[in-house]
């Protein structure tokens, strides 16, 4: 898949797109990363790429009339006349799941628009797709959300990671029902009075496999009762047990 990411900070990726699994997906060419700066497009002796808020107000905003031309050069030179699927990281969006990043990570290609300052003109949002935010507070900028959604699409793409088994028995996973993961254990087997309980060193998979299944409801419930509520209301509706 390719990833496209418009932003001012262009060199605040050097070192992440060559790290770590991400580094693995553009290494074995699994995904491709293509970078582009407003700035390119800026206006005037300075390239300014931002204004003052029409009404008043604290902060500057981005220009439209800056930031469309620099999402339409991406698509312009696209490989294969590939087009990206457009995806404006904003606090309004909706908030980043792993589902969410499963129907990104099967996309062919995507743009990912970072901001900065107070915010976008309102106009930008009629030239993309949709809004993602990671969660509700406000960062400085659209980058860390953009580096967030590329790893976490970087481990779903086939040949990345070893076991591929590893992406599905995980928290928030649909194939868990949504459940968080259970604890992990490895040696020693004590360490400084606590002890990998017995059950997982006794080799029997049947027995292994329900203590687990019972500690990811557990843990869920206890730490994410909004998860556990979700859990429930899906496993009531298939007629399921919890």
């Amino acid at each position: 898949m390719r990833f496209d990411v418009v932003t001012l900070f262009p060199e605040m990726f050097g070192d992440f797109l060559g790290t770590s699994f991400v580094g693995r997906a553009i290494a074995g060419k699994q995904m491709a990363v293509r970078l582009r700066s407003p700035r390119d497009f800026g206006l005037g002796k300075h390239r300014s790429v931002d204004d003052t808020p029409y009404g008043g107000g604290s902060g500057m905003v981005m220009r439209v009339d800056v930031l469309v031309p620099a999402m339409e050069s991406l698509d312009a030179d696209a490989p294969e006349g590939l087009r990206a699927h457009r995806v404006l990281l904003t606090p309004q969006g909706t908030v980043l799941s792993q589902h969410k990043v499963t129907e990104i990570a099967q996309r062919n290609a995507v743009m990912l628009v970072c901001g900065r300052y107070e915010g976008f003109d309102e106009r930008v949002r009629d030239h993309v797709n949709e809004e993602i935010s990671i969660g509700d507070f406000v960062m400085t900028g659209g980058e860390v959300a953009a580096m967030a959604i590329v790893d976490a699409c970087s481990r779903l793409l086939p040949g990345v990671i070893g076991n591929e088994a590893s992406t599905i028995d995980e928290s928030h996973s649909e194939a868990t029902g949504g459940l968080l993961e259970y604890p992990h254990y490895t040696r020693p087997v004590e360490f400084r009075g606590a002890r990998v309980p017995d059950i997982l060193q006794g080799g029997n998979h049947a027995q292994i496999a329900k203590w687990r299944r019972e500690q990811a409801i557990a843990r869920t419930r206890a730490r994410r009762p909004d998860l556990w509520e979700r859990f429930r209301a899906e496993t009531a509706k298939k007629g399921e047990g919890a």
